[in-house]
């Protein structure tokens, strides 16, 4: 067990990605902070051009456009609320116009709203369905459109497009008090398998990330204290908490020529919550 001294000292020894991305042009959504940030990072790192998306905060927005251009590739930042159809449509288009094409995209705008079943408003169950179901549902298919209209570009990559979308352990983990989270993400298991089934013909491939515990602001109150940390490994076989890194190593792989016969894929990248570690010593 992790004790007081070692609950935040868990980042392993990253190495650099390797440049396999190089010429490629990437999207990533709720990219000023987290997951999303990591994730814009790592594709930089790896050689493409990464526009990041927001909603708010656009000085945190602009220091991820500093880290990304750090790598020697360009970076850009595009306010937009992905639950919202106009606002989609216009940071494609601007998107597209900024970069002229694109290559990859990863929908990882998320949040939560928590609350008892009997106590959740309906602006709460439609808040995070709207952005983390509906918003990546509208941007794969801005997405997908330039990714038809352009076809393959054998010189960049084998695929005419490259999704790769931000889903949750919570896809098959029920969730008390999380009804409407972990619905999203339900949601986004068949929502993804089926766009995947669609695509495949046109070279297009779609895969999916589900996240464990990560050490984001998103979950601060659950990893930064000796006291939630041990509570937290009770439900973590690998007995560290994820870092962001963790997850964007998975979505550059996932956005390479080496994963180009990887099709409809749920990677949970998650010290092994989904193994349900409270049946460990019997049932």
């Amino acid at each position: 067990m992790t004790n007081s001294s070692e609950f935040n000292s868990d980042l392993p020894n990253y190495k650099l990605c390797p440049k396999l991305l190089v010429g490629q042009k990437a999207l990533v959504t709720g990219a000023n902070s987290g997951i999303g940030q990591a994730v814009a990072i790592g594709l930089a790192r790896a050689g493409a051009d990464v526009i990041i998306n927001y909603v708010t905060n656009d000085a945190a927005a602009q220091e991820v456009v500093k880290l990304i251009e750090a790598e020697g590739v360009r970076g850009m930042a595009i306010e937009a609320d992905v639950s919202k159809e106009v606002e989609v449509v216009d940071m494609f288009a601007k998107a597209l116009d900024a970069f002229g094409t694109l290559d990859i995209l990863v929908p990882n705008a998320g949040l939560q709203r928590d609350s008892s079943l009997v106590n959740m408003t309906l602006s709460e169950w439609n808040t995070v369905i709207g952005i983390n179901l509906t918003g990546q549902f509208l941007c794969i298919r801005e997405a997908v459109k330039e990714f038809l209209r352009r076809g393959v570009r054998k010189e960049v990559s084998c695929a005419a497009g490259k999704i790769i979308c931000m889903s949750s352990v919570h896809e098959v983990i029920p969730w008390a008090g999380h009804a409407n989270y972990a619905a999203s993400k339900g949601g986004i298991f068949m929502m993804m398998k089926s766009m995947a089934q669609e695509l495949a013909p046109h070279r297009i491939r779609v895969n999916s990330i589900g996240p464990g515990a990560i050490r984001t602001p998103i979950n601060t109150a659950a990893w930064s204290t000796p006291e939630a940390y041990a509570a937290l490994m009770d439900l973590v076989p690998y007995r560290r908490i994820g870092e962001p890194e963790d997850i964007a190593n998975v979505a550059v792989f996932l956005a390479s020529d080496m994963a180009d016969y990887i099709h409809v894929l749920f990677i949970f990248v998650d010290g092994g919550m989904t193994c349900y570690p409270g049946f460990a010593t019997g049932g």
